[in-house]
């Protein structure tokens, strides 16, 4: 099984059992971005997730976020924030355009406020790294220790479809979790997905400063210390991104052997080849089993609105500006 249908049956299966935000593929490194990525994230709400689905159904920047802009008074744009001018309109822009920003006029200037106080909405952080065979493992355990050292999320979790040995779990650092994916031949079910807890994770540490190794050389590890304060802007960064972006982040190919379906999540089942396909890699006039035709009509926004408690389309909280134009 390629650990793309893995991930991809691993997140449909959550999202059965789970009230969470569920997303894939996402940085979860602090001092250098971009240098681990995280297979499948996990965002167990909290009690201030409500009101984040009400504000809008988007990634809010980290640069609107961080910026000194509230609820009450508009204030000049430029005097919020504490970042290059170019990222400070980037984020302005993108905060109007999802509707998390209002903005008033005056004297040709743009003023701006909060429509809403952004909630404390993010219970745990659950990482899972994807190894569907522990015989190819890659650089598995470097990231583990990293995830483990940093600290980032509250637990992480390796989830693989091998037969896990004594040796496999020494190998490993002892605060990773191990889950043991079980399937069926009935592999459009979520229900033929068993999980077997070999062991269960231990809590790492978030609010305490974590250790990330930057690079490996011959006798020595370079690492950097990341403060409790990067990491909770970096754990907020990663709930934003998992709450716009989710998990069906696929395409399907042009082919008339792709037959989506499945139970509450469609995916791209290919019949010829009988199994969940990567249209970006795997699909094309070069596979033998390639007959065109257009691509399959899929809502997965709709489908993950319906299956999800994320809301595709909040009423939002933008209030009326006041001024003489009220009182037309």
């Amino acid at each position: 099984m390629s650990e793309f249908a893995f991930e991809l049956e691993l997140c449909r299966t959550l999202e059965s059992r789970r009230d969470d935000v569920i997303a894939r593929q996402l940085g979860g490194s602090v001092a250098n971005p971009g240098g681990r990525i995280l297979d499948v994230v996990c965002i167990e709400p909290g009690p201030g997730f409500r009101a984040r689905t009400a504000i809008t159904p988007h990634a809010i920047p980290a640069a609107a976020l961080e910026a000194d802009v509230g609820t009450g008074q508009a204030r000049y744009w430029k005097d919020c924030f504490d970042c290059h001018p170019d990222r400070a309109r980037r984020a302005v822009d993108r905060a109007l355009e999802i509707g998390f920003f209002e903005v008033e006029r005056r004297n040709g200037r743009e003023y701006v406020r909060q429509v809403a106080r952004y909630p404390d909405w993010v219970d745990r952080i659950v990482a899972i790294e994807n190894k569907p065979d522990l015989g190819r493992p890659g650089d598995l355990e470097a990231q583990l220790r990293l995830d483990a050292s940093l600290g980032l999320v509250d637990v992480a979790i390796l989830a693989t479809e091998s037969y896990v040995t004594r040796a496999h779990l020494n190998r490993l650092p002892p605060e990773i979790g191990v889950w043991r994916v079980h399937r069926t031949n009935d592999s459009t079910s979520k229900a033929a997905t068993e999980i077997e807890v070999v062991r269960e994770p231990t809590q790492l540490e978030p609010e305490r400063p974590g250790i990330e190794p930057r690079s490996s050389h011959p006798g020595r590890t370079d690492v950097a210390v990341v403060d409790v304060e990067a990491k909770r802007r970096a754990r907020r960064r990663l709930a934003e991104r998992a709450y716009g972006k989710g998990w069906r982040t696929y395409e399907f190919p042009a082919c008339a052997n792709c037959a989506p379906g499945g139970d509450g999540a469609t995916l791209p089942r290919c019949r010829w080849a009988g199994r969940v396909v990567d249209a970006g890699t795997e699909c094309g006039i070069d596979c033998p089993g390639h007959e065109p035709a257009d691509s399959p009509a899929v809502d997965l926004e709709a489908e993950r609105d319906r299956e999800t408690p994320w809301v595709a389309d909040p009423a939002g909280r933008k209030r009326r500006q006041s001024g003489l134009d009220r009182f037309r």
